[in-house]
């Protein structure tokens, strides 16, 4: 008899264990209310990565309120910065264990630019025709008739601190519920993303048997235009290149040296202009190279509902770049992008003179068939076709006299591409997750056009990887007034509630 007995006890406990009594639309918009307030807080804490000293409050604050909800966290000390594992209450070996990622900084903020006294401090507004944004009363988040399309405007009020606190959100359901999880769970917490998370790769593979796990959610980046549930399989890499041209030692007098002395501002200009044809594809050869878009990739695009007249009206765009034939082609293939051109001064400051350098910053987004060694060595080769002399430093005065044309060329910040399967386990799952909580089939995009470092995890680790975007298109990211719309703070509520229950 107790051979029948323990056996159905067990599975008895196992079927009460992770069964939980679904919490109720009130419930959950009563708790999605409640936790405006702690986002608050958090936006409060200034975040630029580049400043460790308030990046430490951040550690500090969310270490507190993640031990508050049964997490367990430990420091990854780096050079910089540590990253934050926290574990939820005691791993169980028979159960699959997910990680979450969360990135905690931000960008740098310039308050000129912003149309509120403080970035850092939230501000709601509404959107009035004929007014633009205009603040309103906090305290209307407290109420029943919220509007979907109001927006909280802070740094970081969507990339990444509020997507944190729709989880925290959740988890503190779970906690006053008494419910179990039917999975174990572990939260990684970036603090350097914002500068590409140089360490982190390091601090992946010092702390393998810490981080393992079986799959990798990674809660960042915009949902699909529509605000519809999204799931992106994959995102593009990044490596960037600095390229200086030099010209005369000094700045000349114009007069007196104009068509004398070569300008290097209009040689990067031509040396830029080869890279790249009308269309704006590059003309490097072997840029594209592995970049196959087949039938079957068409099918998958073509599942994401773009409307490409709606985006060049939101863009402000005539035309668009002959890179694939719509955009979620374009994001198939490696880009290279001049992020930023500089030469002598401009405006105001303008000068008579031919310039002694000139700059340009460039980008190279990746996917998973462009390696970030061979796209830069592609580059360099390029320039060096063009007849330069490439180094890696200033030039010398005999380098300068014996060489027409001298650059330097210095590469850094470099993360591959990843990219999971649609019908992989991962994918599977979180699709099915999803679907069901909204009663609705997610869009499903093959690959962000942005960049996330989170390729450590895949290669030092082997664990699969999907990212869940929760907040609108339109956020403002990296940009002065980034704002966070309400609709999807609700949404992105429901989405984790949906992550951690359904099955």
């Amino acid at each position: 008899m107790k051979k029948i007995l323990l056996p159905s006890l067990f599975i008895l406990f196992c079927i009460n264990a992770f069964t939980q009594q679904r919490v109720s639309d009130r419930e959950m918009h009563k708790a999605t209310i409640e936790s405006f307030d702690l986002l608050k807080e958090l936006l409060a804490i200034p975040n630029d990565a580049n400043q460790p000293e308030d990046i430490l409050r951040n550690i500090e604050w969310v270490e507190s309120h993640m031990s508050d909800l049964g997490f367990t966290s430990q420091r990854l000390e780096t050079e910089t910065v540590p990253l934050v594992l926290a574990t939820y209450k005691t791993l169980k070996p028979n159960l699959e264990t997910k990680m979450y990622y969360f990135h905690i900084d931000g960008q740098p903020v310039d308050p000129q630019f912003w149309f509120q006294d403080d970035p850092y401090k939230a501000v709601l507004k509404e959107q009035i025709v004929g007014e633009g944004w205009v603040d309103i009363d906090w305290n209307k988040l407290t109420t029943e008739d919220i509007n979907p399309d109001w927006r909280i405007f802070a740094r970081s009020s969507s990339d990444d601190k509020s997507p944190f606190i729709m989880f925290l959100t959740v988890m503190k359901m779970v906690k006053e519920k008494g419910e179990s999880l039917p999975f174990n769970l572990k939260v990684i917490l970036d603090f350097e993303e914002e500068k590409g998370s140089p360490r982190l790769a390091g601090a992946v593979e010092k702390n393998k048997e810490a981080l393992a796990a079986d799959m990798l959610l990674i809660f960042d980046g915009p949902k699909h235009i529509s605000n519809q549930p999204t799931i992106t399989y994959g995102a593009r890499g990044i490596t960037t290149i600095s390229i200086k041209v030099y010209g005369p030692t000094f700045p000349l007098h114009s007069g007196h040296y104009g068509n004398y002395a070569p300008n290097p501002a209009l040689r990067l200009a031509q040396l830029l202009s080869s890279m790249k044809d009308e269309d704006g594809r590059v003309t490097i050869p072997g840029f594209y190279d592995g970049v196959v878009i087949d039938d079957a990739t068409k099918a998958i695009l073509a599942q994401v509902p773009d409307d490409e007249n709606q985006f060049r009206v939101k863009l402000g765009i005539g035309n668009t770049d002959k890179v694939g034939a719509n955009y979620q082609e374009s994001i198939q293939y490696p880009s290279l992008n001049i992020r930023g051109l500089g030469s002598a001064w401009i405006g105001s400051e303008a000068r008579t003179i031919v310039p002694a350098t000139a700059t340009a910053e460039i980008d190279i987004r990746l996917v998973p068939e462009t390696p970030p060694k061979r796209q830069v060595d592609l580059v360099k080769q390029h320039i060096i076709d063009q007849g330069y002399l490439v180094l890696d430093r200033k030039p010398t005065s005999t380098e300068r006299f014996k060489n027409p044309k001298i650059c330097q060329f210095t590469n850094s910040r470099a993360y591959e591409a990843f990219r999971t399967e649609l019908d992989s386990p991962i994918g599977i799952a979180v699709y099915e997750a999803i679907k069901k909580e909204f009663s609705q089939e997610p869009i499903r995009v093959r690959i962000l056009g942005g960049s996330v470092p989170i390729s450590p995890f895949i290669q030092s680790l082997g664990v699969p990887a999907v990212i869940v975007p929760l907040v609108n298109s339109d956020n403002n990211q990296h940009s002065p007034n980034e704002n966070l719309r309400i609709g999807n703070y609700f949404d992105g509520v429901r989405t984790f509630y949906g992550l951690l229950f359904n099955k």
